[in-house]
C-alpha cells in the first residue's frame, strides 16, 4: 500500500476558509435567498408595495383573487366531473346497441 498518496493529496488542500459555504457564517442561507436577509427583506418588501399599489388601483382585493382562484378551480373540477358523466353515459349507450349485436354474432358463429 502506498499512504503518501493519501498524505499528499490532504496536505495539498486549500484551508477551510477558501472554500465557499463553509466558513459558517450562513453563506448556504444566502445562496438559497439570493442574498442577504436584509436586503432580499428590502427587495421583497418594495416589490410587495408596488404590487399592492397596482392591484389597489385595479380594484382587486386579496378577498377577491382568493375567491377568484377557488372558482376557477372548482370550474375546472366541474368540468372534468362533467366530462366524464358525459362519457359514461357514451359507454352505456353505445353498449346498449354493441352488446346485443356481439352476442348475437357470437351465437350465429357457435352454428
Amino acid at each position: 500500500m502506498k499512504d503518501s498518496g493519501i498524505v499528499e493529496h490532504f496536505q495539498q488542500r486549500p484551508p477551510q476558509a477558501a472554500y465557499p459555504g463553509r466558513d459558517g457564517r450562513g453563506s448556504g442561507l444566502r445562496r438559497f435567498i439570493g442574498g442577504s436577509p436584509a436586503a432580499v427583506f428590502l427587495r421583497l418588501l418594495f416589490l410587495s408595495v408596488l404590487v399592492g399599489a397596482v392591484l389597489a388601483m385595479l380594484g382587486l382585493t386579496p378577498e377577491r383573487l382568493f375567491w377568484h382562484a377557488y372558482e376557477t378551480i372548482r370550474a375546472l373540477f366541474d368540468l372534468g366531473f362533467e366530462t366524464l358523466h358525459d362519457f359514461g353515459r357514451w359507454i352505456l349507450a353505445g353498449a346498449v346497441i354493441v352488446v346485443p349485436i356481439w352476442l348475437i354474432s357470437r351465437l350465429f358463429a357457435a352454428r
